[in-house]
């Protein structure tokens, strides 16, 4: 069997052209890719060496901040400020952004406002470069851009506004047990536009025209995942207490692998030094 060794990022995902809506996944460690849909029914092997890496400075660490930084640059990168989490609070209008030209290029562009069903219906925000990439991530089975907006800022003024009727969060737990039931996400759509009319219009009022464009003919998403079987009780693993994971791979979802023995979110664990062998 195979080993490879290197600093874990996310796993990257795209759509299969050829089949649709499957999503191809491959394993991440520093420049190595590995194809995980292959490895599907097979025994595989992840060991954590003991080390952590900042994915910004390279600084050895002993704790991950933010998935993958070390403290001193969690507490100065932009990427890891707190309007990173709650967009609503960014603050690059008032000139205070930890980093002007980060938030030039990753900011202040066009967002959109979605509409996924990952666990259940929730509301969400990306940039248009990260879709379908974001749904993939969350594990959601539809997706739906509803707004397109200018900035981070409106992207995050509409998603709260709309959180007083959707939730913004997944359910990790539920999402991992199986497919949610398909919604009508156009139809949703239209009852939001309907409900919302006179918030957003305030939106508009206060940062001008063009701030929201609605997205009337946008289509629906949906993504399937490669997953051979769910699990039945949901067991959370943890490199920091469990450094070697060894079992068999039934399925991947979101930044999960479903593994016979319990789940993993990958992702949690940037930047860790992973011994993966398949």
């Amino acid at each position: 069997m195979p080993t490879i060794s290197g600093h874990l990022n996310k796993m990257v995902t795209q759509l299969n052209a050829e089949t649709g809506s499957n999503i191809q996944y491959q394993m991440s460690l520093d420049d190595h890719r590995v194809d995980l849909n292959p490895l599907l029914g097979k025994t595989i092997k992840m060991h954590y060496v003991g080390e952590i890496h900042c994915s910004h400075c390279g600084r050895k660490t002993n704790k991950s901040f933010s998935q993958g930084y070390c403290y001193p640059c969690f507490k100065k990168l932009p990427q890891c400020d707190l309007c990173i989490m709650s967009p609503e609070k960014c603050h690059f209008h008032l000139g205070t952004c930890r980093d002007e030209q980060w938030g030039e290029d990753f900011c202040m562009q066009d967002h959109f406002v979605y509409l996924a069903n990952s666990s259940a219906l929730k509301v969400g925000i990306t940039r248009g470069t990260q879709i379908p990439t974001r749904w993939c991530d969350q594990g959601a089975t539809q997706g739906l851009p509803i707004f397109r907006v200018r900035n981070r800022l409106l992207s995050g003024l509409v998603e709260t506004l709309f959180k007083q009727t959707l939730a913004d969060k997944t359910n990790w737990r539920a999402m991992l047990k199986g497919e949610a039931d398909s919604v009508d996400l156009t139809c949703i759509r239209d009852e939001l536009y309907q409900q919302y009319e006179q918030g957003l219009q305030q939106i508009e009022l206060e940062h001008g025209p063009g701030a929201i464009t609605h997205l009337p003919d946008s289509e629906v998403v949906e993504l399937k995942y490669p997953v051979l079987e769910y699990p039945t009780k949901v067991s959370s693993l943890n490199f920091d207490k469990t450094p070697e994971v060894e079992g068999k791979l039934m399925g991947i979802k979101g930044q999960y692998l479903l593994l016979d023995c319990g789940v993993i979110n990958l992702r949690k664990f940037s930047s860790y030094h992973i011994e993966f062998t398949y």
